[in-house]
């Protein structure tokens, strides 16, 4: 697009999605934008009823469907706000890639290595279906009622719900991160 009145930004990435009564607005972050100030920095679009969402199809999609992580190419007005992070009304979003799907373990906790922060669970007593989970720092850990816990209260016999990555060491048991892990009844 080469418009006077265009600016787009390539291979950004969703940083967060909002809707609420005041409106709608996508924050992508951004090193490659031809007509912005400077690259290494962050935009808030706001998604108005004209703006125009697709997924690497070209398909149609709602706001709704953007996720944190995604690859997206947008174009939106040159007039923006210099606010900070600056704010401009969004033409088109499209999807270029989406981050790779996580995946859910459902199982019990039969070893946990507090000084590697590393969790081993069994689900259905199966031995085939051992894992261990690597837990960084950040990973979000909680108890049965939803609240924030520590690593320290995870115990060997508790039932947890563990959201990982999609990926897997080859390893015997598999290991892979954990991005949360929440204690179940």
């Amino acid at each position: 697009m080469d418009n006077t009145f265009l600016a787009q930004i390539t291979n950004g990435t969703v940083e967060r999605v909002e809707s609420n009564r005041n409106g709608s607005f996508v924050l992508v972050s951004y090193t490659e934008c031809p007509h912005c100030d400077n690259g290494n920095q962050m935009m808030r679009l706001n998604v108005g009823e004209n703006t125009v969402i697709l997924d690497e199809a070209g398909n149609r999609i709602p706001l709704t469907d953007l996720r944190k992580g995604m690859t997206v190419n947008a174009a939106f007005s040159l007039a923006s706000t210099r606010s900070i992070p600056p704010q401009s009304s969004a033409y088109v979003i499209q999807v270029v890639q989406s981050p790779q799907r996580d995946q859910v373990t459902i199982g019990r906790i039969v070893d946990v290595d507090r000084r590697g922060r590393i969790l081993t669970t069994i689900s259905d007593g199966n031995l085939s279906s051992v894992i261990r989970f690597h837990v960084p720092e950040n990973a979000q850990i909680l108890n049965a009622f939803g609240r924030p816990m520590n690593f320290s209260g995870l115990v060997p016999g508790l039932r947890v719900r563990v959201r990982h990555a999609a990926f897997m060491t080859a390893s015997i048991p598999p290991q892979t991160t954990a991005f949360e892990i929440r204690v179940i009844r």
